[in-house]
């Protein structure tokens, strides 16, 4: 008997758009082959792992839990491995980190504690999609699990043109304008103000007070994405919009997984605009927990007990526990920026540029060639460098002249050899695709 098969086409479309394969692209990058140096993974620096220190945030959690319920250890240990409340056990927790790390005012009860950032950004997306009609707006490029998750929730993706301040203000406008027309209702922007993936650009302070201003008068929420703010090691680090909000315009998603301990995979929201029709005082974030309640259940206790032990064990500062990671993550950068320039000085064949972040993880590098999952493989293969091809950020599959590098995950010194051996590359590619071209080769840069 031929056992039952399941037919593509059957499927939600989802399976089959561009963006779905980088989930295994991302798998590829992150795991060790060989001598192959990943440049394409966003994962967190791991040289300051510390199981030990783990078990001491758990432990001073329970700690704290049994303060709260007046000495009742039953209560602390059934907190901790029982099934937890839906919308979170930490949320007191994380409302004063967030007062300050970001000073924003949070009340406790219109926090979500989600199954990392991704949730967080899904049950956003399930919550604004009503009917056919509705639609999101996002500088494109953007961060491929938020195109995944509006897909899964079939709310409808709406590309706002980028720039160097991280988003046209008057092409938002403008697409407005035209959705509208076509009879399409723009329920929200999508917005990743620092350091965003995979252009690595911060948004101004005026373009956040713009965007603030333009999206009030316009009726849309912004959905703003902080996975990487708390790494800057710049003290004039421009506020989150969340921050300036004064008529609960934002939706703030947040992630611990690359401040507190990326494998808990706690993250959380915050969603305190009215809901008209509901019950007196109910929330955004009450509906967006009768989501989470039907997807998950909850968000493992154990996991956000680790997460309060670090905030409490921290005085709640994330952003001053950090601050050794964060000095990696800037060294890194410093060092990729400065090997890019060593490797393609201005005026040198072929022709390469490269985006300049004030921070994060990511870096962009334009090439005079269209990028592709196979030229990345192959690069993988015969070069030892992974990359990705950046045509993952807009959802559409169709190749583009840039690729983006991830300094994130490994050693200053990996570092630059990637990028050497990406060089040698480079000069190889264009060298095939143009015979009567010649270029220096690369490959012994620096060796």
């Amino acid at each position: 008997m031929r056992p039952f098969t399941v037919a593509l086409s059957d499927l939600h479309e989802t399976q089959s758009m561009p963006f779905v394969d980088a989930t295994a692209l991302r798998r590829a990058a992150s795991g060790k082959s060989g001598d192959v140096i990943s440049l394409a993974s966003g994962t967190p620096y791991e040289g300051d792992f510390d199981l030990e220190a783990v078990q001491d945030y758990l432990e001073l959690f329970r700690r704290h839990l049994v303060v709260r319920y007046g000495g009742d250890e039953r209560d602390a240990t059934r907190t901790i491995l029982q099934y937890g409340r839906v919308k979170g056990v930490i949320n007191d927790l994380v409302a004063r980190h967030l007062e300050v790390d970001e000073q924003i005012t949070a009340d406790a009860d219109s926090i979500v504690v989600t199954v990392g950032g991704q949730e967080a950004l899904f049950l956003t997306m399930r919550a604004l999609r009503r009917t056919d009609q509705d639609a999101i707006l996002a500088v494109h490029p953007t961060y491929f699990g938020f195109v995944g998750a509006a897909e899964l929730a079939d709310l409808t993706v709406l590309p706002v043109k980028d720039n160097a301040d991280g988003i046209d203000l008057d092409d938002l406008e403008n697409v407005v304008a035209e959705a509208v027309a076509a009879g399409i209702r723009p329920r929200a922007v999508y917005v990743v103000p620092d350091f965003a993936n995979p252009t690595g650009t911060t948004m101004p302070l005026r373009t956040r007070q713009r965007l603030l201003d333009i999206a009030g008068e316009l009726g849309l929420l912004i959905v703003e994405d902080n996975a990487y703010g708390l790494l800057s090691t710049d003290r004039e680090h421009p506020r989150t919009i969340k921050s300036m909000d004064r008529n609960k315009q934002v939706v703030y998603c947040g992630s611990f997984a690359k401040t507190g301990v990326p494998g808990a995979r706690v993250g959380y929201l915050v969603a305190d605009q009215p809901v008209t029709g509901g019950a007196p005082g109910e929330t955004l974030s009450d509906e967006l927990a009768r989501i989470k309640n039907m997807v998950t259940l909850n968000t493992s206790p154990i996991a956000q007990a680790v997460i309060g032990g670090k905030l409490i064990h921290h005085n709640f500062s994330l952003r001053d526990a950090n601050l050794a990671v964060a000095r990696h993550y800037h060294h890194n950068l410093t060092v990729a920026l400065d090997t890019l320039a060593e490797l393609f000085p201005e005026g040198s064949e072929p022709e390469v540029t490269w985006s300049a972040p004030r921070g994060g993880f990511f870096i962009v590098v334009n090439v005079p060639f269209d990028t592709t999952d196979e030229l990345s493989e192959e690069c993988a293969v015969e070069h030892g460098v992974r990359w990705v091809p950046i045509h993952r950020f807009y959802g559409d599959g169709k190749p583009r002249r840039r690729l983006r590098i991830s300094i994130s995950s490994v050693t200053p010194e990996a570092l630059r050899t990637g990028l050497v051996r990406l060089a040698g590359f480079i000069s190889q590619h264009v060298e095939k695709s143009t015979p009567s071209v010649s270029s220096p080769s690369r490959s012994e840069f620096l060796q």
